[in-house]
């Protein structure tokens, strides 16, 4: 994971989208609750940032996952390939990687493709109004 080049670490991304949704902690931050809201950059259709190189200056809740960063992401779903892949595991069948179609992961139901709305359709203060699961958080 260390000897992968940037392009080759950046190429993970399975374009599952479940990392661009707004989330938010509860009051005594141990409940994850995440929406069926994306993030303004991401194009609900493809599941893919429409200005990802600079999305971290236009959204200051984004994060550069790296391989040093990976384990500080525990609201990443297990399914994420970036944390697959530093739990030393294969990339799973439907992964573009391995199987060289992009669309699969869609195909198979493994992103949320079809599932998001953008915040830009949403109204700030209906956002809390579109939480769709609730995660414990434990140490």
């Amino acid at each position: 994971m260390h000897e992968m080049s940037h392009e080759q670490w950046e190429s993970l991304c399975d374009g599952c989208g479940k990392c661009c949704r707004i989330q938010f902690l509860d009051d005594d931050d141990t409940m994850l609750m995440q929406t069926d809201v994306a993030c303004k950059l991401l194009d609900t259709s493809t599941l893919r940032c429409t200005d990802y190189h600079n999305r971290l200056s236009k959204v200051p809740d984004c994060v550069q996952i790296t391989p040093d960063t990976i384990n500080d992401y525990y609201w990443l779903p297990d399914s994420c390939s970036y944390k697959i892949v530093a739990r030393g595991e294969d990339l799973p069948s439907w992964h573009h990687l391995v199987s060289g179609n992009r669309e699969l992961i869609h195909q198979e139901g493994f992103s949320l493709q079809g599932k998001l709305v953008s915040e830009m359709d949403v109204p700030e203060e209906e956002v809390e109004d579109r939480i769709i699961e609730w995660i414990a958080i434990t140490d």
